[in-house]
């Protein structure tokens, strides 16, 4: 009887973490003008890392982050590049002194770069899912 309270445990750590999941769920959007369709995780990593100015279609890319030490942020980076805050960081402080680039510009929130990303089809951002709407495309679903 001693696996009891581990199952126990095991049980309610699979249920807050499926909670958490469907909470923290992200997308990244696109303007609804814009001609991207769809985006593998890696071209968005690529973009959001300063190694690839344009979309795969060939127009200009910027992008938009949420501000630093946010969940969102955080679960972005962690789940579409694997880097961690620090190791985001060290590759910023390297793009920034090697002059090979500068971060993307922060919003507030995921409504902020829902507006500005609906305003300008050359923008990319991510958001919370619940704050989709028509303004945007969902590229990616970050999982």
């Amino acid at each position: 009887m001693t696996h009891r309270p581990a199952r126990l445990l095991a049980a309610l750590l699979l249920a807050c973490c499926a909670g958490l999941a469907q909470a923290g769920d992200l997308v990244v959007v696109v303007s609804a003008r814009s001609t991207v369709e769809a985006l593998r995780p890696e071209q968005v990593a690529a973009i959001f890392l300063g190694q690839a100015p344009r979309f795969p279609n060939g127009t200009v890319a910027t992008a938009l982050d949420q501000p630093l030490g946010t969940f969102e942020r955080n679960q972005f980076y962690l789940r579409v590049t694997g880097k961690t805050p620090a190791l985001l960081r060290a590759h910023w402080s390297k793009m920034v002194f090697t002059g090979r680039g500068q971060p993307p510009r922060e919003l507030a929130d995921s409504a902020a770069v829902r507006k500005a990303v609906a305003d300008d089809p050359a923008l990319i951002g991510y958001i919370e899912r619940e704050a989709l709407d028509p303004s945007v495309r969902q590229v990616l679903l970050v999982h």
